[in-house]
Order: C-alpha cells, then sequence, then structure tokens
C-alpha cells in the first residue's frame, strides 16, 4: 500500500527514508539518502536510495535524470571521503534488477563498494 507521501508501506527502504527504521546514515541529498549495507560485502558497502519510492532500475525514466545525477554524485562521495578516490583504489557501483541479481528490496538502489579487489565477471 502506497501512503500519501509515495512511501511504500510495506518496503524496507522507505521506512529508512522516513525513519522509522534504524539505519547508519552517511549521506543525505535533495532526492536520496545513503546508508551503511546491514549485510556488507566490502569493508565499504553503502545503498544510495532514491528519497521516493521507484521499483528499480527497469522503472527509470527520463523523469528521473536529476535524482540518478545525485545518487551517483552521492556515491562518489561517500567513495572519496571514505579514502576510495577512484585514481588510487577505486570503487564499484552496482544495480539490481529482479530476481536473478538478487535484489531482495523492490526499492531503486545503488550498491557502493570498496576496500577489497572485486572480481570480474561478479556474482
Amino acid at each position: 500500500m502506497t501512503t500519501k507521501n509515495g512511501a511504500v508501506e510495506s518496503c524496507v527502504f522507505c521506512g529508512i527514508v522516513a525513519g522509522e527504521i534504524p539505519a547508519k546514515i552517511v549521506a543525505r541529498g535533495v532526492h536520496c539518502l545513503a546508508f551503511a549495507d546491514l549485510n556488507p560485502q566490502a569493508p565499504l558497502h553503502v545503498q544510495v536510495v532514491p528519497l521516493e519510492h521507484v521499483v528499480d532500475a527497469a522503472a527509470v525514466h527520463s523523469t528521473h535524470g536529476a535524482l540518478l545525477a545525485e545518487m551517483l554524485e552521492v556515491a562518489a562521495t561517500v567513495a572519496t571521503d571514505a579514502g576510495f578516490d577512484p585514481a588510487e583504489r577505486g570503487y564499484r557501483l552496482v544495480f539490481n534488477v529482479g530476481p536473478d541479481s538478487m535484489s531482495t528490496v523492490p526499492h531503486l538502489h545503488l550498491h557502493v563498494l570498496a576496500g577489497r579487489a572485486m572480481s570480474w565477471p561478479p556474482g
């Protein structure tokens, strides 16, 4: 069920955005919020999520340009502030879509991962 502010009642990330579910917030933007992942897969693992409920990257459309730009800016700031300058060590950004990608929360989120060598192909 969607609330009047556009949040989805059963969505964990909407609950974090609303302040109803505790999370370690690491950055805020006008359109998005970044918080530490509860099950980190790297020394730095942060989720960057929009304040509005967007199901996933497949549901993004042209009107989300400012949101996506800010999500990428926040991700870069979080990684760089944590000591993972792209010129020296770098970081990985990941959007997952659908069950085969292991996406478990149907709310657009950008994983920011750093602090270990990443394998390729991922997964």
